[in-house]
Formats: structure tokens, C-alpha cells, sequence
């Protein structure tokens, strides 16, 4: 079984980079490089860069713990204005990451892989790939995008997919299990959705209300099960085999401490089953987006 900080992955969107300061006051930078340094130190192995500014992306490559310990993955810009727009902006964010290569490279979603510029997005990462910029191609996904027929269609090394304690619909249907079969590297992401275990239920926003009873006996569930509810969310995430990877987002050291400790607590015992949402709202990012 694969070690559970061997699985886990980072990720920089809640970094803070273009902001002054981070928790109590400390400079981002400062946190960020203590952020990296403690999952470097506990075994993490991929880190995502979310998107940035410039100035933002250039601090990050300067807090990167050296040598650089990470296998990176980075997203493409949309394709909308040409393949020669991402091509270079992908080579410009190496960069300012002061890296030659990554690990992976995706492309920012199914709409834009099916959108009439996708053919050429997709052609310009196969030949980044054959540069030796990459070793992985891949696509970030929504469970509404028939993961399984992009798959089937563009062949990519990698799919990053939501899925978590509460939204287990690509579990649920054998997708993650399926891309996984076809000997695609699966990360998840959107393990916390949004928080909202973490959420009181009078703090819920308004689309969720109809789902407050279900996320409410979700938390009781596991509070009789004598858990906390990051150890529960890590615990279903990290056990799950259609998985290579599993993406988390912290904003400061302190909590990157926290989920490293709850990672390596043995999985709780809880009835996985029992906490999947089956309310569209609450699991449409769409509803989250707009709230």
C-alpha cells in the first residue's frame, strides 16, 4: 500500500503569494517557504501551481526548497487566443518557476479541450511533451464532462478530478475506477469541498440548505466515530486505490502541519457510504461559484 504522505499533493492557489501578509502578520513569502519546507520534509511528492501573477510565480521559485524535491504539475492558459500564446506562456512560467521541465502540464478543462481550439491545444502539449518540457499531459475535469469519453478520445497521462467525503460520484459510477484501468494517473482534488464539512450548519451558504441535514449527520457520523472531520476527509481520499495522488490546499504552516498529522492517523472507521451527497446544487461548482 502506498505510504499516505507519498500520495499526498499541495497545492499554491491558497498560498497568497500576491498579498502582503499571511497569518499573524507574516510575510507571504516567509510562509510559503516554511509551507514547502514541512512538505517536503513529510514525503509530499507533487505540488501544484495554481495560477499566479508573474510576480507571484517568481516568489514561488524562490521559495522552492533546493534542490527542488517536487514532482511540479502546472496548468495551461485558455486556448482561445492560439496554441502560440500557450506554448509561450507555458515556457514563461518555467521560468519564473526557475525550472527546466515539469512533471505535468494540463490543459485548464474539458470545455476548452472540446471547444474548436482544442485540437490545437492538445496537439501543442503533445509536442511540449516530446520537447522533454514534460513527461505528462493531461485535463482537469468536472464529473458533468464524461471523463471516461474525453479519456477514450485524447489519451491523456493524467486526469484531475474532484472528488471527497461528500461528492463520491465518480466513485459511485466506476469513472475514477475505469480512467484508472486505462492506466491514467488519477489526482483528486476538491477533497474539503470548499470547506464545507468544516462548516456549522447555520453558516452554510444559501444553496446548501437543503443539504444541511445530510452534511449535519455526515459531522455527527463521524464525531461517534471519534473522529474530526479532516482526518475523516484525508482518511476516505488517501484510501481510496483509483487515486495516485491527492491534492490539498493550505494557507498557512500551521495548517500544513495539521493535515500532515491527520494524514498519518490511521484511517477512521466510518461507513464511507453513509456521507455521499446527493444533492446537485451543493456538488455543482457552478452553484459554489455563484454564491
Amino acid at each position: 500500500m502506498t505510504p499516505p504522505l507519498s500520495k499526498l499533493g499541495l497545492g499554491t492557489g491558497q498560498f497568497g503569494l500576491d498579498q502582503q501578509a499571511g497569518p499573524r502578520g507574516r510575510p507571504r513569502d516567509q510562509e510559503a517557504r516554511e509551507i514547502l519546507a514541512i512538505a517536503a520534509r513529510s514525503g509530499m511528492t507533487v505540488l501544484e501551481v495554481g495560477r499566479h501573477p508573474n510576480p507571484a510565480e517568481i516568489t514561488l521559485g524562490q521559495v522552492l526548497p533546493k534542490p527542488q524535491p517536487f514532482k511540479l504539475t502546472v496548468t495551461t492558459v485558455r486556448p482561445d487566443r492560439g496554441a502560440d500564446l500557450v506554448d509561450a506562456e507555458i515556457r514563461a512560467q518555467l521560468a519564473r518557476l526557475g525550472v527546466g521541465s515539469v512533471d505535468a502540464i494540463l490543459a485548464p478543462s474539458a470545455t476548452d479541450l472540446f471547444s474548436a481550439h482544442g485540437p490545437e491545444l492538445w496537439d501543442r502539449l503533445r509536442k511540449l511533451k516530446d520537447e522533454g518540457l514534460t513527461k505528462k499531459i493531461g485535463v482537469s475535469v468536472y464529473a458533468s464532462d464524461d471523463p471516461v469519453g474525453l479519456a477514450r478520445r485524447f489519451k491523456p497521462d493524467l486526469v484531475q478530478a474532484p472528488a471527497s467525503l461528500l461528492d463520491q460520484r465518480l466513485l459511485i459510477d466506476g469513472t475514477l475506477a475505469e480512467l484508472a484501468g486505462m492506466g491514467i494517473e488519477v489526482h483528486l482534488r476538491s477533497i474539503f469541498l470548499n470547506g464545507l464539512l468544516f462548516l456549522p450548519p447555520d453558516r452554510a451558504p444559501n444553496h446548501l440548505k437543503a443539504a444541511a441535514g445530510r452534511i449535519s449527520r455526515a459531522r455527527r457520523l463521524i464525531a461517534e466515530g471519534r473522529s474530526d472531520p479532516l482526518q475523516a476527509a484525508l482518511g476516505f481520499a488517501l484510501s481510496r486505490p483509483e487515486a495516485a495522488c491527492v491534492l490539498v490546499g493550505v494557507a498557512s504552516a500551521a495548517e500544513m502541519s495539521a493535515v500532515i498529522a491527520a494524514a498519518m492517523s490511521p484511517p477512521p472507521d466510518l461507513d464511507w457510504d453513509e456521507m455521499a451527497l446527493d444533492d446537485p446544487d451543493a456538488l455543482d461548482p457552478r452553484a459554489w461559484a455563484a454564491a
